[in-house]
């Protein structure tokens, strides 16, 4: 059987204020707390993940907080919007909820015959709630404010804008395995069906001659696709040499494994495991709650954790 992408895996997007950031997610959106650990690559910035009970693939959204980050400006060769699943009749929750906290949003409008409520996060990341037309069987982390009949179920979609879609389009269907749903516009919907109902949709919005975009605070940095193992992944890396893309060695991300290139609309994309999972160094009741270090940055936890801002 020909492999297939298994939907969204994570997406990673850059913050300002790490613990305005933590507050937001975890106590106004009710996601969980997942993991406190530092950009492997930045080890001076931290790397927060946010998601289901367990961080499931499809749940997972991650930031780099840098505090002194100048804002990102949306456009073409950026993911610009990310969707998640909430429940019918949850809308005039939510509304009193960012009313309450101050939070920037806009009236509910329909989009593929989905009600959607768009709304921005203290650093401009565009956001939107979608009531699917298709059940959503995820069962979501909830807290004492955020109940089971309205919490976040996990993605519903992101949106690329792309300056043009066709070679985008090429990677989603011709090597994902996703297929054109739907056309309105300039928006374009694909789908996987590799795991129905959960974060299977990519919309794809044409936008030529608008402004590139600035990958930078309050703007999305890379999008990750899931696969279920190490061995599916290295088979993706072979067919993306064989297209001419460059693409990155696998690396392991502690969590998961995972290959980067950028496709030829210029947004970045990742492709990443379900194996090991957030377990492998924190039991389940236990996420989120120590600051976890790769092997290779352990021998400077004191000066890390030195300049690492304290998060409450």
């Amino acid at each position: 059987m020909k492999d297939q992408i298994l939907g969204l895996h994570h997406i990673t997007a850059i913050a300002g204020d790490a613990q305005r950031n933590h507050d937001f997610y975890s106590r106004v959106l009710g996601l969980r707390f997942l993991k406190k650990t530092v950009n492997f690559d930045d080890p001076g910035t931290y790397h927060f993940y946010f998601g289901d009970e367990i961080g499931s693939a499809g749940t997972i959204l991650t930031f780099f907080p840098w505090s002194h980050v100048h804002a990102g400006r949306r456009g073409p060769g950026q993911a610009t919007e990310i969707g998640y699943s909430v429940p019918a009749g949850s809308f005039d929750f939510w509304m009193k909820r960012f009313d309450e906290h101050g939070v920037t949003y806009s009236k509910p409008a329909e989009k593929f015959g989905e009600p959607y409520l768009t709304f921005l996060d203290p650093d401009g990341l565009k956001l939107e709630l979608t009531v699917s037309k298709t059940p959503d069987p995820r069962t979501p982390w909830t807290t004492a404010e955020v109940g089971p009949a309205v919490a976040l179920r996990g993605f519903h979609h992101v949106t690329l804008t792309l300056a043009s879609a066709k070679a985008t389009a090429q990677i989603l269907t011709e090597v994902f395995g996703y297929t054109l749903q739907e056309q309105h516009v300039n928006r374009f919907r694909y789908a996987t069906d590799a795991v129905p109902g959960a974060a299977a949709l990519v919309d794809l919005v044409e936008a030529p001659g608008e402004s590139p975009a600035v990958t930078a605070g309050g703007t999305v940095h890379h999008v990750a696709f899931r696969v279920p193992d190490d061995a599916t992944l290295l088979r993706f890396r072979e067919i993306i040499v064989r297209r001419g893309l460059s693409i990155t060695p696998q690396i392991d991300r502690q969590y998961f494994h995972s290959l980067y290139f950028r496709e030829p609309g210029g947004v970045l994309f990742e492709i990443a495991t379900d194996n090991p999972g957030f377990m492998v160094d924190e039991p389940l009741a236990e996420l989120g709650t120590h600051l976890l270090l790769p092997p290779q940055h352990e021998a400077r936890r004191a000066q890390i954790e030195a300049h690492l801002p304290v998060i409450r």
